[in-house]
């Protein structure tokens, strides 16, 4: 083969892995956006009816389906723009590597020790807290409009920030690696119809900014005690803290490990700390 050959060869494979990203990047959003699944499923109503009016040759629907197939996508960037933005700022705020991945296994144990321990409190405390750890996607947005504080993480200043009296109680606490980098956030609420009426704003504001990102959300809730973790725009509710611990453990454990030695090192100290 050829160089030209070659360098032929490589743009087609640049180009399909490119149109392959595309497609996976957007089914993966579509999913966790109902009004976009709602969407989703409508074109394909409307396809399949053009499909149907074609073959019995159905004149004044083609006609009406025509108009609608030409100025459809046009109207669809105006009533979905706030959806549109949405999937770019997150584009946006993707990052080649996670913050997360920088934390030692140490480290790692650490900051799962302190949430641990601050969510037995609110537990038995019946003290609501949400708590957002970052991970590949930058929550800078929403870290500039909180009460920024730049601290080690630990249980006690967890606890007294959600303590009921402290002005930032209602607010979320953002983590970032191993530190409190801001508190009293607000994010996004979910319009996700499969919620239980029964949860409130804290427990859609977790599930909200996990569907916008790829964030950990832990909530613990202040009518009933229980604990909830919100990854990827699902809810795993009423938790007990050894699973909150284990998910934990799993979800910011590095995705790649260089060697063999080092793997079967994380997989030995994460199981005696579980042990623990």
């Amino acid at each position: 083969m050829t160089f030209d050959g070659i360098v032929i060869l490589l743009r087609k494979l640049l180009d399909v892995l490119l149109v392959w990203w595309l497609l996976y990047y957007i089914l993966k959003n579509l999913r966790k956006n109902v009004k976009m699944v709602l969407l989703f499923k409508g074109i394909l109503i409307l396809l399949v009816l053009k499909v149907i009016s074609d073959l019995l040759n159905l004149v004044t629907i083609n006609y009406l389906l025509d108009y609608v197939i030409m100025w459809g996508p046009l109207a669809l960037i105006i009533i979905f723009q706030p959806e549109i933005r949405n999937v770019l700022e997150q584009l946006g705020r993707s990052q080649l590597l996670g913050r997360h991945k920088l934390l030692t296994v140490d480290e790692r144990e650490k900051v799962v020790y302190e949430i641990i321990q601050a969510l037995d409190y609110c537990k038995r405390a019946r003290i609501g807290a949400l708590i957002v750890i970052e991970r590949d996607h930058s929550l800078n947005d929403y870290i500039e409009k909180s009460k920024k504080l730049y601290a080690d993480i630990s249980s006690d200043l967890l606890e007294s920030i959600f303590f009921p009296n402290n002005p930032l109680h209602d607010g979320g606490v953002i983590i970032q690696g191993d530190k409190i980098t801001s508190a009293g956030a607000v994010f996004p609420t979910s319009d996700n119809l499969k919620i239980s009426k029964r949860l409130g704003t804290r427990h859609r504001a977790a599930l909200g900014i996990s569907e916008e990102t790829d964030c950990i959300s832990l909530i613990a809730s202040e009518e009933t005690g229980r604990l909830s973790i919100a990854l990827g725009g699902e809810l795993h509710y009423n938790l007990t803290l050894d699973e909150v611990k284990l998910m934990l453990l799993d979800e910011l454990r590095p995705k790649k490990v260089t060697t063999i030695e080092e793997e079967e090192e994380t997989i030995d100290e994460e199981s005696n700390a579980s042990n623990e």
